[in-house]
């Protein structure tokens, strides 16, 4: 049977399982099987156990579990309130006055939390009731904080960066440290948008701002040093060679824990939510890491990547035309299911394909995680816009065209990055060093 015939049965096979609501892993796990049995010589049972303990038995991959209970911890501080009454007396000169809070209070949160829905909803349950308050614009309030929301994914360190550098084998931290500039760049975008848009409806941002002497500006910000402190010494400890990703994590994870016992949010319930919410998400993400190695199996004996690569070189296709085409699947596939699972689905297929056009996949990796940033607004399945609905209390479709001005800002910021790829590549080869793992 050819490559093109088993890659069609395949696939199909797939999203009939999705389509029939099986389990994202389940469903990987079902059609590796199926075609290590009827389409190659290798027993399926031995790539099971081999795929399921590789993809789980790694000093690396502890980093995920350790970053997400920091972020959970966090989750239940006091961090979100202190993190708005800090910020805003630095803000409100700007046009838009403290819309920005929650462009910077997210980038803060991002740097911690390592999750887009966590940030949102943190920020979010502050921020929008206050500013509803104030009397700030809420279609804007509701759509800077579905955008900024996704900066969780893309702020080191983020869970979805080291799910990406398991699945396509290069460094978690070259993977963190080329998040830098890229998040930074989503900030100014996200906060020009706000400036350009106050200045063109002046009269939908309040007038009144607080003036506050200098001393009660850093008497209000105390609180969220801590928050800062940490963030600084995970990713110095990092990029320095102090630490690795993981014993950064841990560190992470201490750090948090005293955050929380100096705001006086840490208890008994507080720390069981939180190493419970941590364990439930951590053990999803490592089961479909497991399916996916087990499906990336199935595709290495049947062929068909490699088929695909060879189809890609022989097209002759620019670098451009072949990242328009995958950015637009990337939207679509953001539509239908969540971003770990988009990742994982697809990088047996896309990284060689990747490979074969000369892509760096550090780069590649920083280009998908927008592209997942952008799917957490997208309906009918983005997380942020579900977060939003609830805490906002309005209908979905009136979220999803809140966001809409910020989808294209994420999409401008994929141009910028694909024209200028040394916002990308630049730092890690000045901190780590060109080729180095």
């Amino acid at each position: 049977m050819s490559t093109i015939t088993v890659a069609v049965v395949v696939f199909s096979l797939m999203l009939a399982l999705l389509a029939g609501g099986l389990w994202i892993a389940m469903s990987m796990s079902v059609v590796a099987w199926f075609g290590l049995q009827f389409f190659t010589n290798s027993p399926p049972e031995v790539s099971l156990f081999q795929s399921f303990w590789g993809s789980s038995a790694s000093w690396t991959l502890a980093a995920l579990p350790l970053f997400v209970w920091m972020g959970e911890i966090l989750f239940r501080t006091k961090l979100s309130e202190e993190m708005f009454e800090g910020l805003s007396p630095w803000l409100g000169w700007l046009p838009g006055r403290l819309m920005h809070v929650n462009i910077f209070g997210c980038g803060i949160f991002a740097a911690v939390s390592g999750s887009s829905a966590a940030t949102c909803a943190t920020i979010a349950k502050v921020a929008l009731p206050e500013l509803r308050r104030r009397g700030y614009d809420e279609r804007t309030c509701l759509g800077s904080l579905c955008g900024a929301g996704t900066l969780g994914l893309l702020i080191p360190p983020s869970i979805i960066m080291i799910v990406y550098a398991v699945a396509a084998e290069v460094s978690i931290l070259k993977m963190f440290i080329a998040g830098v500039l890229p998040g930074v760049l989503l900030v100014s975008l996200f906060s020009g948008y706000i400036v350009i848009w106050a200045l063109l409806n002046p009269s939908k941002t309040p007038s009144a701002v607080e003036d506050l002497p200098f001393v009660e500006r850093i008497r209000r910000a105390r609180n969220l040093i801590p928050c800062i402190l940490l963030i600084v010494f995970i990713m110095a400890s990092m990029f320095a060679g102090w630490a690795t990703a993981t014993e950064a994590a841990s560190f992470g994870v201490l750090g948090a824990l005293a955050i929380a016992w100096w705001s006086q949010s840490l208890s008994w319930e507080n720390f069981r939510a939180s190493l419970m919410g941590a364990t439930r998400l951590s053990c999803m993400i490592l089961f479909i890491l497991a399916g996916a190695a087990f499906l990336s199996s199935c595709m290495a004996f049947t062929g068909i990547p490699r088929a695909l690569a060879e189809w890609v070189g022989s097209l002759n296709a620019s670098r451009f035309e072949l990242l328009a085409v995958l950015a637009a699947i990337y939207i679509l596939l953001g539509m239908a299911i969540d971003g770990i699972s988009m990742i994982v689905l697809t990088a047996s297929i896309v990284l060689p394909m990747i490979e074969a056009a000369g892509i760096d996949l550090i780069w590649f990796g920083i280009f998908i995680v927008i592209l997942v940033e952008i799917a957490q607004i997208t309906p009918p399945v983005g997380f942020n816009l579900f977060v939003l609905q609830n805490m906002s209390g309005r209908d979905i479709n009136y979220v999803a065209r809140a966001s809409l001005p910020f989808f294209f800002v994420m999409l401008a910021s994929i141009a910028v990055v694909t024209a200028y790829p040394e916002i990308v590549t630049w730092l890690p080869e000045l901190i780590i060093g060109k080729g180095a793992k």
